[in-house]
């Protein structure tokens, strides 16, 4: 039954449009996590931390990156909505040009800046050829990364979630056999695994691509569209910017973090590597409810239903802070043992950094729920400076903890360098959402 986030009840529409994306989330997380667990247990604690150590650089480059498609994508969830059909295609086939285009350019940048930025962050000697020979491979998937995430992204914007999660799971298990091969059985080390995870990508963009360009209803792209035209190209990198600006600074906070991080050593890197993880796996449920927020909000606010998305944010908000909780009990009280799942042999220096760092995060983490309901609506309503006013505050709170708090406080301040983060995120943005509602308001009453 096709979800229909115009018409239909809003939280339940929203709800209902935003389990498959839960779900690929979980199975695009399964890279890294089946990536961190083989590599753990069958190259051992250097390894772990290796791969862990790239993280923020990781998040920099890539997360830049693909923050761009993000914006791009956005028009064709408005033109959708207002039911401009020409507009819609044309934004979309520009979208994927332009998604490979850049992808290209920031391919041949990051192999020059992988091995200065991992130096630059102090990491440790003993892993750093193995961190870098881990990213570099990571690097040559960008465009592939890129071009994935649009074609989910266009498939969203036009109502359909449930596709981008089938070709992930064809990927996923592409990933585990590639990673038992190439690392387990080869013995290829870090680098079997970031070829695993390059190779599955590949192989869910190119079922993504089929399906946007000759199988999805709502979208009617021909090889000619996917001419670049600059001045659609314009618009969608004004909206895509800031987007990709807001992983740009995050990511060079999380560096910054790094570098304090680093001086701990191989072990508790390793520990913070594996509740990262776990960490991750319950940001799963606040994402996937936010990019639905996103695209429910693009959709009706190109259709003028502003009053549906005032309520319908608010009762989201109440059900993220609700989410947020639950996911607050998981990280205290199952954290812990799912971060044995990266070792071979319990190491007692791992696990005291996992659960200090779990049980921080924990009594924090509706800061999360604040941070993308509101950014994401903002996002979804074209709003996308918010997200790099969004950074900025992320930023300043990891640097004040990496720089200021964490020689006085130590290991404390760096567990609780996210909450600092997430806090400085959402008083702007509940600002400008305060600030924008009151138009949406007296817009609403015209309807």
């Amino acid at each position: 039954m096709k979800n229909d986030l115009l018409t239909g009840k809003p939280v339940k529409s929203i709800v209902l449009f935003a389990l498959p994306i839960m779900a690929s989330s979980m199975l695009q997380y399964n890279y890294n996590l089946v990536d961190n667990i083989i590599v753990g247990r069958f190259v051992g604690t250097d390894a772990l931390a290796a791969v862990g150590s790239v993280g923020a650089i990781n998040s920099f480059i890539i997360g830049t990156a693909l923050g761009l498609t993000s914006g791009f994508t956005i028009p064709v969830a408005q033109n959708f909505g207002a039911g401009n059909k020409e507009k819609m295609n044309k934004y979309a086939a520009n979208s994927i040009s332009l998604a490979l285009f850049i992808g290209v350019i920031i391919v041949v940048l990051a192999h020059f800046l992988s091995k200065p930025l991992l130096r630059l962050i102090d990491t440790p000697e003993n892993i750093i050829e193995m961190s870098s020979s881990y990213v570099n491979v990571l690097y040559y998937a960008v465009p592939i990364q890129m071009s994935l995430n649009n074609f989910n992204a266009l498939s969203r914007a036009v109502g359909e979630s449930k596709k981008p999660l089938y070709f992930l799971i064809v990927s996923v298990f592409v990933n585990l056999g590639l990673d038992l091969l190439f690392v387990g059985y080869f013995k290829w080390g870090v680098i079997g695994a970031a070829w695993a995870t390059a190779i599955a990508q590949l192989c869910a963009a190119v079922l993504a691509c089929l399906d946007i360009i000759k199988y999805n209803k709502h979208l009617s792209i021909t090889l000619k569209d996917l001419k670049l035209d600059w001045r659609i190209a314009i618009r969608q990198l004004k909206l895509g910017i800031p987007i990709s600006l807001q992983f740009t600074i995050t990511s060079i906070g999380s560096m910054t973090l790094q570098t304090a991080v680093n001086g701990f050593g191989s072990n508790v890197i390793a520990g913070l590597t594996a509740a990262g993880r776990v960490e991750q796996l319950t940001n799963i449920p606040m994402s996937g409810l936010g990019v639905g927020t996103m695209t429910f909000v693009s959709q009706n606010y190109g259709a003028g239903h502003y009053d549906r998305i005032i309520k319908s944010v608010k009762k989201i908000f109440y059900l993220d802070i609700g989410v947020s909780i639950i996911c607050s009990l998981i990280l205290a009280l199952i954290g812990p043992s799912v971060v044995t799942w990266f070792m071979s042999d319990y190491n007692t220096d791992i696990m005291f950094a996992a659960k200090h760092y779990l049980t921080a995060i924990a009594q924090c983490y509706s800061l999360v729920a604040v941070l993308f309901v509101f950014r994401n609506t903002l996002q979804g309503l074209g709003f996308t400076y918010a997200n790099a006013i969004a950074g900025a505050g992320e930023l300043f709170g990891r640097l004040a903890v990496a720089l200021v708090l964490t020689p006085y406080l130590g290991f404390n301040a760096i567990c609780y360098a996210g909450p600092v983060a997430w806090l400085l995120a959402d008083i702007p943005l509940v600002i400008i959402y305060l600030h924008k509602q009151k138009n949406f308001k007296q817009l609403g009453q015209k309807i």
